[in-house]
């Protein structure tokens, strides 16, 4: 049974060292895992705040990636809107033009025809004319030759005139 019944010796030694453990705990022990966990508490509370505005910031620039994405997704639609504009516009301005060329040419043609059509005519009625000339020569010849027709026609002439 001795060794179910501690002796009182073997129980006074244990308080003494067990006292002297709790002293030298609570003056040296304690209070350094005291501090050490209250260092730990305030750098998880740290990491925490920190944690928790990493999350706030990520969550503005989120935000602000969206309206600039949104914002250059309208300045794009803008500029396609122009530039089809401008484009719409040179290519109505480039019509133009050639709708303006085309009157300059055909109506430069329509002069340059009337105006080889006026010399075809003044060649043709020059021709005309010194045919005709030669006609008369030679009909003014030949009746001219006979003196009593000679004198016919100048009868016929005169009385006309």
């Amino acid at each position: 049974m001795s060794l179910l019944t501690p002796d009182f010796g073997l129980l006074f030694w244990m308080v003494v060292i067990f006292l002297a453990v709790l002293f030298v705990l609570k003056r040296w022990g304690f209070p350094v895992i005291t501090k050490m966990i209250e260092e730990r508490r305030a750098y998880i509370s740290e990491s925490m705040r920190l944690a928790d505005e990493a999350n706030r910031r990520l969550v503005e620039l989120k935000d602000e990636a969206e309206a600039l994405l949104f914002e250059t997704n309208s300045q794009r639609l803008k500029t396609i809107a122009d530039a089809t504009h401008t484009a719409n516009e040179i290519v109505r301005q480039a019509k133009e033009r050639a709708a303006m060329e085309g009157r300059k040419e055909f109506e430069k043609a329509l002069e340059q025809s009337a105006a080889e059509r006026d010399s075809a005519i003044a060649q043709i009625s020059e021709h005309i004319a010194s045919l005709s000339v030669a006609v008369a020569e030679k009909v003014l010849r030949g009746e001219l030759k006979d003196p009593v027709a000679a004198k016919n026609y100048f009868d016929k002439m005169t009385e006309e005139l």
